[in-house]
């Protein structure tokens, strides 16, 4: 990980760390995540809230007016509106994605879940994917949350990572495993 990045993380983790303790203090958990999904899909759904969050050239007092008139709007935990606001004040809103990762991973850990990031050559069925919670949630010891996504060049198997480990089933692997072996020959 570059600096950068490694500085922003950092940032978003402390802010995350900083809210969730808030609102577990509050016994707002359940708003916190509520918030967390608006606000996620505003940002995905919007291209001027992703500018507000990003551009420089926004002052720190016309992101704080802006933050704060969508907040409203939005209807947002107060926890997690006077936290964007206070990043917007500091020029941090730039981190708010990494942010929402960290806070989504703690809520889910409070909840006792993990979230297993699986890849596949194409798309799971709802059958394939509960199944495969299941297999999942028996081998680490809890309840798994499937994010699924699909990835042609893997050709078929899939690709799991769970926490820190990662299973790599893909017929790509394989064919890049043999070809290793086959230089290591010729």
């Amino acid at each position: 990980m570059s600096e950068p990045a490694s500085i922003s993380a950092g940032i978003a983790q402390r802010y995350a760390s900083a809210i969730f303790e808030i609102a577990e203090e509050g016994k707002a958990l359940d708003g916190l995540e509520t918030g967390l999904n608006d606000l996620a899909a505003a940002l995905e759904g919007s291209a001027d809230l992703q500018t507000l969050i990003t551009s420089p050239l926004i002052s720190r007092e016309e992101q704080e007016k802006a933050i704060t008139a969508v907040t409203a709007k939005m209807g947002l935990d107060p926890v997690l509106a006077n936290a964007l606001s206070l990043m917007a004040q500091k020029r941090r809103l730039f981190v708010v994605p990494a942010m929402i990762a960290a806070l989504r991973a703690r809520l889910a850990d409070a909840r006792g879940e993990v979230t297993a990031d699986v890849t596949s050559a194409k798309a799971l069925t709802k059958t394939q994917s509960d199944k495969l919670a299941k297999t999942l949630a028996e081998r680490v010891g809890k309840k798994v949350t499937v994010n699924a996504t699909v990835d042609e060049t893997i050709i078929g198997g899939l690709v799991v990572k769970v926490g820190s480990k990662m299973i790599d089933t893909s017929i790509r692997s394989k064919l890049n495993s043999l070809q290793n072996a086959m230089k290591e020959v010729g």
